[in-house]
C-alpha cells in the first residue's frame, strides 16, 4: 500500500437532505498517507457524507468506489448482539468471535459423560483451533486485549457482555473493533467521545502513525492539530467541497483568506453588475439600442452568477431553560443503591441527597457506574437493594449519553408535541428553530439524525420539560464549540438542580459544583477543585 494509492474515489457526488441541496458534483480521492479532517458547520452533511463514503449510504447522484477495506466509525454506535462478551464484539472486525466461540462450547462438550460427544468435541476443538492459528491465532486476541486498553478497557471489561457495558464503554469497544480491523481506510465521526485523556493521547499518536487513509470529524482541535495532514470543508452556503493541502491550523487562516477575497470578488462584481445595469436601463428607452442593453443585462448577470456569495456565520443552537417548578428542600433522595450485571458487581450502598438548586457531579473511572447510577435516578432501570425517593413536587429531566429516550421512529417535531402537548404548534417550532431544526428538518424521523442532531433535539425536549431537577450524561458530546458555550452558559443560569457526568472539565467548570459522588465506592463529599484534574480521566 504505497503513499498515494487511492482507497476512495468519490466521482460527480451530489448529496441532499430532502429536498436542500448539500453537495454538488464533486469529485475527489482519498489516498494512502492522508490524513483529512472533514469540517463544515452544523447541518454541512459531514455525517452524512460519511456515511456515504462508508458505503452505509447512497449518494442522491454520482458514485463511490473503494480501492480497500474501510473501517467505520459512526456517532451512534449502538450496534451489534448485546448478549455477546465485549472480546467477542472486538474479535469480529477479522471474523474470529465465532471461531472463539465455538472453542468455548467444544470445551464445555469435553466434559460430557458420552464419551461419542466427548471425541466429537475433542476433534472439533482441534479443527476450530487450527483455523484460528491460520488467522493469527491467539496472537490476536493478545493483539485486541492490548489495543482495548490503550483505550481503557480492562480484561474484566472485555469478558463481559455488551448489554452490561456503559455507552461509554461500548462506544471504546467499537472504536477498539474498528482499529484492531486493520482497514486500509479509516471514517471515524467523534472518535475522542468517551475517551479519557490517556486514551486520547494514545489515540493522536496512533492516528498519526497509521500509513492508510483516513478521515476524522471531530470537535476536538487539539487531535485535529496533531493528526491532520489535509482538509476537506463542506461549505454549506456553496453546496461545494473545498480541499486544502495543508494542516488544521494552515486551514483555518487560508480558510479566512479565502473568504475575505470572495468577499471583495463580489463587492468588486457588485459594483460593475450595478454600473452594467444602470446603463441597460438608460439604453432601453431607446429602440435601437434595445440589443445592446439585452446585451450588458446578461453581462451583469453573468458576473453575479461568478462569485459566491456572502458567507454565512455558523449557527449555533440557542437554550434557555425556563423558570423550573416549585419543589421541595430536597427533591430527590437515594438509600444504598446497590446494581450488579450478572456476578459483577457495579457499586453497592451508594447514598446521595440532591438539594433544590444543587450542582453535583457524579466522578469514577470508565466501568465504576456513573451512568448507571443516573439510570436508576431517572427510573430507567432498577437497583438491586436501595431505593430512590421522590421528594415533593420533584419533576425529572434526564438527558441520556445514548439518547435512548428520544423515539427514533417519530419525527422531530413529533417527538416535541410528546414532550409538550400543552405547547402550542408555533411554540414546538420555534423552540425547535432555537436548536436549529427549521422548515424539512422537523419532519425528519429522530433515527436518522447525526449524532449533534440527537444532542441538540434531547436538550430541547430538556428545555421543555419544567424539570427542577435535570441529569445530565456527557450532554456536550458531539457539539460544535459555538453550541457546546451557549449550552454551558444555559446550565450556569438554569435555577433547578444538576447532576452531571461527564468527560469535559469546561463542562465541570462552567457547572461550579458544590457536591461530588465518587464511585464505586459512592463516597459524596463537598466538590474540591482538586478534582478537576480526574474529570478528563474519569
Amino acid at each position: 500500500m504505497g503513499v498515494g494509492f487511492f482507497m476512495i474515489t468519490a466521482t460527480a457526488l451530489e448529496l441532499r437532505a430532502g429536498a436542500r441541496l448539500l453537495l454538488e458534483a464533486a469529485t475527489f480521492q482519498v489516498s494512502a498517507g492522508d490524513k483529512i479532517g472533514l469540517g463544515g458547520r452544523n447541518g454541512a452533511g459531514k455525517g452524512r457524507l460519511a456515511r456515504v463514503l462508508a458505503g452505509d449510504s447512497l449518494p442522491a447522484a454520482g458514485e463511490v468506489s473503494s480501492g480497500g477495506s474501510v473501517g467505520y466509525l459512526p456517532q451512534d454506535t449502538r450496534v451489534g448482539n448485546l448478549e455477546a462478551l465485549a472480546m467477542d464484539r472486538v474479535l469480529s472486525a477479522r471474523g474470529l468471535d465465532a471461531l472463539m466461540a465455538g472453542m468455548r462450547e467444544a470445551e464445555v462438550a469435553m466434559s460430557d459423560a458420552d464419551p461419542g460427544k466427548r471425541d466429537a468435541a475433542v476433534r472439533r476443538y482441534g479443527h476450530l483451533e487450527e483455523r484460528l492459528t491460520v488467522l493469527g491465532g491467539y496472537a490476536a486476541e493478545s493483539e485486541a486485549a492490548s489495543l482495548a486498553s490503550s483505550l481503557g478497557l480492562p480484561q474484566k471489561v472485555l469478558r463481559q457482555s455488551l448489554r452490561t457495558l456503559s455507552g461509554g464503554q461500548r462506544r471504546r469497544i467499537e472504536l477498539a473493533r474498528i482499529l484492531f480491523g486493520g482497514s486500509e481506510t479509516l471514517l471515524l465521526d467523534e472518535p475522542t467521545n468517551h475517551l479519557d485523556a490517556d486514551s486520547v493521547s494514545w489515540l493522536r499518536d496512533h492516528l498519526r502513525a497509521f500509513r492508510g487513509g483516513l478521515v476524522v470529524i471531530s470537535h476536538d482541535t487539539a487531535l485535529l492539530d496533531n493528526v491532520v495532514n489535509k482538509v476537506f470543508h463542506l461549505d454549506a452556503d456553496r453546496s461545494v467541497l473545498d480541499i486544502y493541502s495543508l494542516g488544521w491550523k494552515a486551514y483555518l487562516d487560508q480558510r479566512e483568506t479565502d473568504a475575505r477575497r470572495r468577499r471583495r470578488e463580489r463587492v468588486n462584481a457588485e459594483r460593475l453588475a450595478t454600473t452594467l445595469q444602470s446603463q441597460a436601463d438608460k439604453m432601453r428607452a431607446k429602440a435601437t439600442k434595445a440589443r445592446a442593453a439585452q446585451s450588458m443585462q446578461k453581462r451583469a448577470e453573468k458576473l453575479l452568477a461568478g462569485v459566491s456569495a456572502d458567507r454565512k456565520a455558523d449557527k449555533v443552537a440557542r437554550l434557555r431553560f425556563p423558570v423550573p417548578v416549585h419543589c421541595g428542600k430536597t427533591p430527590l433522595t437515594a438509600q444504598g443503591l446497590t446494581k450488579s450485571y450478572g456476578s459483577l458487581e457495579v457499586f453497592a450502598s451508594v447514598d446521595m441527597a440532591v438539594d433544590r438548586g444543587a450542582r453535583v457531579v457524579i466522578l469514577g473511572l470508565n466501568g465504576a457506574g456513573k451512568t448507571t447510577l443516573l439510570r436508576l435516578l431517572a427510573g430507567v432501570e432498577e437497583a438491586d437493594a436501595g431505593e430512590v425517593l421522590p421528594g415533593h413536587g420533584l419533576r425529572l429531566g434526564y438527558y441520556a449519553q445514548e439518547h435512548e429516550m428520544l423515539d427514533n421512529d417519530r419525527t422531530v417535531l413529533e417527538n416535541m408535541r410528546s414532550a409538550a402537548p400543552e405547547l402550542t404548534e408555533a411554540d414546538h417550532r420555534g423552540i425547535l428553530g432555537s436548536f436549529l431544526f427549521s422548515g424539512d428538518d422537523v419532519a425528519k424521523p429522530a433515527g436518522v439524525l447525526s449524532g449533534g442532531e440527537k444532542t441538540r433535539l434531547a436538550l430541547a425536549l430538556l428545555v421543555v420539560s419544567g424539570a427542577n431537577v435535570l441529569l445530565l450524561d456527557e450532554p456536550t458530546n458531539n457539539l460544535d464549540p459555538g453550541s457546546r458555550a451557549e449550552i454551558l452558559a444555559a446550565f450556569r443560569r438554569y435555577q433547578g438542580a444538576i447532576v452531571l457526568v461527564t468527560h469535559d472539565e469546561g463542562a465541570v467548570e462552567a457547572l461550579q459544583p458544590e457536591r461530588v459522588v465518587l464511585l464505586p465506592d459512592g463516597v459524596e463529599d463537598a466538590w474540591s477543585d482538586d478534582l478537576t484534574d480526574l474529570v478528563a480521566l474519569a
